[in-house]
């Protein structure tokens, strides 16, 4: 087991902010809360909130939720342990480990089986790079060269080339520490019958890497015509770290682009993402083997979910000095492959279709060629002159027949019917059947008709994207524009049943639930906010939600409220770990549910750091101190919650002297009564104090 003092350390270095925004695009929402699509499940709206400050995140998608650690976890498929070592060997952390041996370094001197799939990819990618300007890789450097890639643009997409011996990249590895399981795991080598021999020979590489740059695996092409593999291009085979329906060649050159301009081109091969790239066209990436699916649609979107979740028409959004924005271009060949290609993507998500656009260049030439014989500006006119996915798909079924005559204007109406029928936009469908009517030459009628047969046999769901959509009536009360909807209470107590209604754990419409809810995010996220002095007067008593009191009792155990110096790390921690697996979710939820108070705090993004926690991870800065506004309101709602005690305990008193007889034991109880009432009071008028303070 790890030192728990090591795991600590790794907890208060990890920015869960920049680890989480490596492959999620984060929004601010607030309060230091951040919004993206969660990458755990497939959604359209966001529902994944993330809140640095506290190293905690939570979906409220799909329920999933924790620390940094358990992000790692879901996101690597991994352990605990393999998470924590992942980290630190990305922060430079030294781990310890209890019973290892050596009472220092990992067990038997490696780390977790995926660090070291990464480090030995890292490692082949370093050696195939080295291999690149030797005598032996001239045929490497003459194809590079004749597809006009320089040296210097060879090396900013880390070409390589994979010697011809049999075991080079093997006795490299070994030299280096690696044992053969890990090399044969990462994919980089095959077993044979007098031992395990390089699985690249004779080929120029290019490096498969993911959005954070990390190199999951290789693309490889054939230089030899004695090549023992047939194929012209191979790629490494699904391990740990590589799954080719997971994975984009270029991903990582073409993050920021892709979240800047809110387009992404698909094209099919490593040199073609170089031509594009090259071109001025820093969107294009490319899959690696496989037809583009939905996993790789799921990539995209969490980078860009614009593309693909915000309104269907790609005229509705546009980017500035971007003149063509929101959209995915995909670069199919003309051929019968490329149509194959085509059709696949047809079948994908509705709203992913309806902004996906096709180039096709003439004579059938792929981006690569296109630049070599026409030049870059060639290259950025492809791209600028795509059409529409559905119109390319409807077109080249169309273009199969011949029109001329009736059998032939009815085949391709019969082709082209469960094409239209596929569109689920109501908007759309009608239109192309229109378009395809005129097209074939046949009544629009009975173009209809047998689109509408076709819809009903795939059973096909209708929809209007293009038509307005319905707005409930908010309950939220009317407020001027640029007002401050804090400032009104009825706009806040509204604010605040709405965020009591968007929890997951428990939904329901009522004051002293809302009041007790409140109450425990407050604490959670601004623990400083709450007086101590009377947060002591609280008992369980004073909380009648069920998971309330236990969450109450949870704070108990973990030493109630921190200390001023107590990392905000360590106190999330403290508090999952007392409240255990049962408590788990709702205290992620209520520490990232936003308070109804204006202002944000010092999450990363939303507004700059103080400069006195300035390059400090989150996990390691103290607890914040509270603002005015969040110390008036912790002080209403704990002042609401010791009255509500009060009151119960009144009536809990009044009840009792009724059964007494006329005494002393009845005249204490009535003093105890008053005594109780006046505290009550003295209460209620320190919350009208505040709340005209």
């Amino acid at each position: 087991m790890i030192k728990k003092e090591d795991v600590e350390k790794v907890r208060a270095a990890a920015d869960l902010y920049d680890i989480v925004s490596a492959t999620v695009t984060l929004k601010p929402s607030g309060t230091g809360t951040f919004v993206g699509l969660c990458p755990f499940h497939d959604e359209k709206t966001g529902s994944f909130n993330v809140r640095p400050s506290l190293g905690v995140w939570h979906c409220f998608g799909c329920g999933l939720g924790g620390d940094v650690f358990k992000y790692v976890e879901q996101a690597e498929n991994i352990d605990f342990r393999e998470a924590v070592e992942l980290l630190a060997d990305k922060y430079h952390i030294e781990l310890h480990y209890e019973n290892s041996g050596n009472g220092s370094g990992r067990p038997d001197g490696t780390g977790s089986k995926r660090t070291r799939l990464l480090e030995a990819c890292e490692e082949a990618q370093r050696f195939f790079v080295s291999q690149i300007l030797t005598q032996e890789a001239l045929a490497a450097r003459k194809l590079l060269g004749g597809r006009n890639f320089s040296q210097a643009d060879c090396e900013r997409f880390g070409c390589g080339y994979a010697p011809q011996g049999w075991d080079n990249l093997v006795r490299h590895l070994a030299s280096k520490g690696f044992t053969q399981k890990e090399i044969l795991d990462a994919g980089l080598a095959r077993q044979g019958q007098r031992g395990i021999y390089d699985y690249f020979r004779g080929r120029v590489t290019w490096p498969i890497r993911d959005s954070t740059g990390r190199t999951l695996g290789f693309g490889a092409r054939k230089l030899y015509e004695d090549d023992q593999i047939a194929a012209k291009y191979i790629n490494t085979p699904d391990t740990q770290l590589y799954r080719k329906t997971q994975v984009l060649y270029g991903i990582d050159l073409a993050k920021s682009s892709i979240v800047k301009k809110r387009q992404v081109v698909i094209v099919e091969g490593y040199t073609d993402v170089m031509a594009m790239h090259l071109a001025g066209i820093d969107t294009a990436v490319a899959t690696c083997g496989t037809a583009f699916g939905a996993e790789h649609a799921k990539i995209v979107r969490r980078l860009s979910p614009t593309i693909l979740w915000e309104p269907f028409s790609w005229s509705a959004l546009k980017v500035k000095d971007q003149p063509l924005s929101s959209r995915i271009v995909f670069t199919f060949d003309g051929d019968a492959a490329g149509q194959k290609a085509a059709l696949h993507a047809f079948g994908l998500d509705s709203a992913f279709l309806s902004q996906t656009f096709v180039a096709v260049a003439d004579d059938n030439l792929d981006p690569c060629d296109l630049r070599i014989q026409r030049g870059n500006e060639a290259v950025r006119s492809l791209i600028a002159n795509a059409k529409p996915l559905y119109d390319f798909v409807i077109d080249t079924a169309i273009a199969r027949f011949d029109l001329t005559y009736t059998p032939g204007q009815v085949g391709a109406m019969k082709a082209v019917a469960p094409l239209v029928a596929q569109i689920r936009d109501r908007s759309l469908w009608d239109a192309y059947a229109r378009k395809a009517a005129g097209r074939i030459g046949v009544e629009l009628e009975v173009m209809r008709r047998e689109v509408m047969d076709a819809r009903r046999r795939m059973q096909v769901r209708d929809d209007d994207a293009y038509a307005p959509k319905r707005r409930f009536q908010s309950e939220e009360p009317r407020l001027e524009a640029g007002a401050n909807p804090y400032a009104n209470p009825a706009a806040r107590k509204a604010l605040e049943r709405r965020d009591a209604k968007e929890q997951a754990y428990f939904k329901i419409d009522d004051a002293v639930f809302i009041a007790e809810q409140q109450f425990m995010a407050t604490l959670i996220q601004v623990p400083r906010a709450i007086d101590r002095t009377m947060f002591g007067q609280l008992t369980i008593d004073h909380f009648m939600s069920p998971v309330f009191r236990t969450l109450f009792q949870a704070i108990s155990a973990a030493g109630g409220l921190p200390n001023t110096d107590t990392p905000q790390g360590l106190w999330m921690h403290n508090l999952t770990k007392a409240g255990g697996p049962m408590l788990d979710q709702v205290i992620n939820e209520l520490a990232v549910m936003p308070l109804p108070l204006p202002g944000d705090d010092t999450g990363k993004g939303a507004q700059p750091p103080q400069p006195a926690t300035q390059g400090i991870p989150a996990a390691e800065v103290q607890l914040r101190p509270p603002t005015k506004e969040e110390q008036r309101y912790a002080s209403e709602l704990l002042t609401r919650l010791l009255d509500m005690g009060f009151m119960r305990q009144i009536g809990l008193a009044r009840r009792r002297m009724a059964q007494l007889p006329d005494g002393e034991e009845k005249i204490a109880l009535l003093g105890q009564i008053t005594r109780m009432e006046t505290a009550r009071k003295d209460l209620q008028a320190q919350v009208y104090g505040n709340t005209i303070g």
